[in-house]
């Protein structure tokens, strides 16, 4: 029992929800690129299809966000959303040809991704003070992921890649179970007046931010949409795709485990710029040297800054940003920006890009998308700060 959980946090009933929110996405992100190639999809429909679900992270966020911030009620939104996830995603099923498969992904994706910037709003609210501890409740969403990568990985050894679907969907119902047991947690009330979202959004810092945000998740696009299908045309199996996978989610939960302590030393702005500065070189590495294993391995233990210091730098950002009235909002205009519009742009050139010039070019981009967003991050980003 974590001391957050003595002082009254639903710490395990969140973290049970991050942990199958996130075992879902470790089924989707590493193997769903390679069931839609099973199906017999190009590279570029498979770009153009994993962009559905990060677009709907652009639409569904936003609204649901702005109809909860009226209401100020967060979980019974995250209970429906859940539910209308499982309830669509059947038609993956009887899906034939790119059209029909984009309609079942846009449907199931508009619903699952209405919850999560909720959840994230609801856990802030449950730590109060104590927001440097956030990563101690996401970390389960890590070990989630893990876990599924690691055994789905050496399932597909024997199994056929039509079974990826079926864990998506089992995994789907424990999510929305997960959601029925958290509490609802409603914002601080602020002192004086509530911020305006839009004067927030005018402030300099604010925009270069989720510029950065923005930058960093095209960076990802490719990686999420093709590396799997980049260690297996380079000859990897399936079972090592997999555990490449899982030593990279492994790193972001050792950094989760010290990342309050990470924060409180050196504050989020630096912690921001050291993971967009070691993202330039985890793209070049994948993009440049896949054929070399210890290349890739340490490629993937970078995956604790590109992803887990700065999703938790950054999210402790929004926090600060956006209080009281603009927090769902704020959340979902993070997760819009990033893990949706820069996602879903990333995914979208990779495909165009993967076949010619080829894969070293589609990371070479995402490098230089890194780079810019920490040359935004160092000019304006809370400068006189030290969130």
């Amino acid at each position: 029992m974590t001391a957050g959980a003595a002082a009254g946090l639903p710490y395990w009933r969140l973290s049970a929800y991050y942990l199958f929110y996130f075992a879902a996405l470790g089924a989707l992100v590493p193997y769903w690129g390679l069931f839609l190639q099973s199906r017999g999809f190009d590279a570029l429909a498979v770009g153009q299809l994993m962009a559905i679900l990060a677009i709907t992270k652009v639409i569904a966020p936003m609204l649901w966000g702005h109809l909860v911030d009226r209401s100020g009620q967060r979980m019974p939104l995250v209970r429906q959303a859940s539910l209308g996830a499982i309830l669509v995603f059947g038609v993956v099923f009887i899906a034939d040809g790119f059209w029909p498969m984009a309609v079942a992904m846009t449907l199931f994706s508009f619903f699952w991704n209405a919850s999560l910037p909720q959840v994230e709003a609801v856990t802030f609210n449950h730590l109060g003070a104590r927001v440097s501890r956030y990563a101690l409740v996401r970390v389960w969403g890590s070990v989630g992921f893990i876990l599924v990568v690691g055994v789905l990985g050496f399932h597909l050894e024997q199994a056929p890649l039509s079974i990826v679907p079926v864990w998506v969907l089992v995994l789907y119902v424990g999510v929305w179970i997960s959601s029925l047991w958290i509490p609802d947690c409603p914002s601080a009330t602020a002192n004086g007046p509530a911020p305006s979202l839009r004067g927030l959004l005018r402030r300099p810092e604010v925009l270069a931010f989720l510029a950065a945000c923005f930058l960093m998740q095209l960076s990802h696009g490719t990686y999420y949409a093709f590396y799997s299908i980049h260690l297996k045309e380079a000859g990897y199996s399936t079972g090592a795709v997999g555990a490449l996978w899982v030593l990279g989610v492994g790193a972001e939960v050792l950094v989760f485990l010290i990342m309050h302590r990470l924060l409180e030393r050196f504050g989020a702005r630096r912690v921001l710029i050291m993971s967009l500065a070691l993202a330039v070189v985890r793209w070049l590495l994948i993009g440049a040297c896949v054929e070399f294993v210890a290349v890739q391995v340490v490629a993937q233990c970078l995956h604790a800054a590109t992803f887990g210091t700065f999703h938790a730098a950054a999210i402790h950002m929004v926090h600060h940003y956006f209080p009281g009235p603009t927090q769902g909002r704020g959340q979902a205009i993070y997760n819009s920006l990033s893990f949706g519009a820069g996602g879903a742009l990333g995914s979208l050139i990779g495909g165009l890009v993967w076949t010619t010039p080829g894969p070293f070019a589609a990371f070479g981009i995402g490098a230089v998308a890194a780079a810019i967003g920490l040359w935004a991050v160092w000019r304006w980003v809370d400068l006189g700060h030290r969130y």
